[in-house]
C-alpha cells in the first residue's frame, strides 16, 4: 500500500467530495449516532460512482492514472517480487544512469535478469533521475545486462516507464540513437526469453528500447504511443490543448493495444488504479510474467529468437493496392 492518501486526479473530484462529506459526518458520530444509517447510505454512493467512473475512462483519463506521482516504479515492483534483488550498475564504459535500473532477482522459481526505466519519487530522485528519461548510458547500462542474460541463459524481464529518451543537447553527443539502435539490434538476437511490462508510461524509442520482447504485457491504465499526446497535438493542431483529441485517436491505452495486437496481456490494476495498493499490483504482474515465462522455457533457443522476431514481423496491417 502507499504510505500516504492518494493524491485525486481532476476526474475523481466527485469521489473526493464524496469522501469529504463521509468524514465530516464520521466526526459527528459520537454525539449523532443516528447519523450513521447516513453514512452508509453515502458509502454505497461512493462505491457505486467509484466503480461507474472506473469502467468508463476516457484516454485522458488513463494518462493521468498512468502519469500518477504515487503509481509504484520500478524499484517498488522489484522490492516486492524479491526483497533480497540485486541491483547491478554501470554501463562499464563511463557512467552508471539512475534512470535504468537493472539487476538480479528471483521471480518465482526462476533466476530473472531485469531491466527498468525509474523516475524516481522525491524531486532529488526525479532530477537524478532525469523524470524517467534514460541518457545513452542508460541504454548501454541496459544493453550489459541483456548481454549477461544471454551469456548465462537467464529470462529477462523489464519494466518500461517513460515518457521517452532524454532529448537534450548531451544526449545527441553521447550518440543516443546509436545507443537505442544497437539495443534494438541486440534484443531482437537474443535466445533467452524476454517478456516486457509498460507499468505507467510507454513512450517512443525510450520504450522501444528495452521493449523488443517475446510477450508485452501493459498494466490496466498504463499507456503506450509513438509519441505523447502533448506532443502530437503540437504537431497535428499547433496547439497542446488537442491532447485529449490526440490521446483519443491514437488509441494508447492498454485494452485498445492489445485489440490491434501489439500486446499480448492486459494485467488487472487495484480499483482506481496500482498506486492505491502497492502490493496488489506488484503480485498481479508478477503471476502475469511467470505465467507467460513458464510457456517459453520450454522452447529451444532458436526457437525464441523467432518468436520474437516473427511477432514484430506480424505487427502493423496493409492492403494492397491493384496496379
Amino acid at each position: 500500500m502507499t504510505d500516504k492518501k492518494a493524491i485525486p486526479l481532476e476526474f475523481e473530484k466527485p469521489l473526493e467530495l464524496l469522501a469529504q462529506q463521509i468524514e465530516a459526518l464520521q466526526k459527528q458520530l459520537v454525539d449523532h449516532p443516528e447519523l450513521e444509517s447516513d453514512i452508509s447510505h453515502l458509502k454505497k454512493q461512493y462505491e457505486n460512482l467509484r466503480r461507474s467512473l472506473y469502467s468508463n475512462l476516457s484516454a485522458s483519463d488513463h494518462l493521468a492514472i498512468a502519469r500518477h506521482p504515487q503509481r509504484p516504479y520500478t524499484r517498488d515492483y522489484f522490492a516486492r517480487w524479491d526483497p533480497n534483488w540485486m541491483e547491478m550498475h554501470g554501463d562499464r564504459k563511463g557512467m552508471d544512469d539512475p534512470a535504468m535500473v537493472t539487476g538480479l532477482l528471483h521471480l518465482g522459481d526462476h533466476k530473472v535478469v531485469v531491466v527498468g526505466t525509474e523516475k524516481g519519487r522525491s524531486l532529488r530522485d526525479k532530477q537524478q533521475c532525469n523524470f524517467g528519461m534514460p541518457q545513452p548510458e542508460g541504454y548501454r547500462k541496459a544493453l550489459r545486462l541483456f548481454k549477461h542474460a544471454e551469456k548465462f541463459g537467464l529470462p529477462v524481464v523489464t519494466l518500461i516507464d517513460t515518457p521517452g529518451a532524454y532529448p537534450g543537447m548531451a544526449a545527441e553527443e553521447h550518440n543516443q540513437a546509436e545507443a537505442i539502435a544497437v539495443n534494438l539490434f541486440e534484443l531482437a538476437g537474443l535466445k533467452v526469453p524476454v517478456i516486457a511490462i509498460v507499468t505507467g508510461e510507454g513512450g517512443s524509442g525510450g520504450a522501444l528500447a528495452v521493449g523488443v520482447a517475446n510477450r508485452i504485457l501493459m498494466m490496466e491504465h498504463s499507456v503506450y504511443s509513438v509519441i505523447s499526446p502533448e506532443g502530437c497535438a503540437s504537431i497535428l493542431w499547433r496547439s497542446a490543448d488537442k491532447r485529449d483529441d490526440a490521446a483519443k485517436a491514437m488509441k494508447i491505452t492498454a485494452r485498445e493495444i492489445l485489440d490491434l495486437g501489439v500486446i499480448d496481456e492486459v494485467i488487472e490494476e487495484p480499483l482506481g488504479g496500482a498506486h492505491h495498493d502497492y502490493d496488489l499490483a506488484a503480485q498481479n504482474a508478477k503471476k502475469a510474467v511467470i505465467k507467460q515465462l513458464e510457456k517459453m522455457l520450454a522452447m529451444s533457443g532458436d526457437d525464441v529468437r523467432a518468436d520474437r522476431q516473427k511477432k514484430f514481423r506480424d505487427m502493423g496491417q496493409f492492403k494492397e493496392a491493384a496496379v
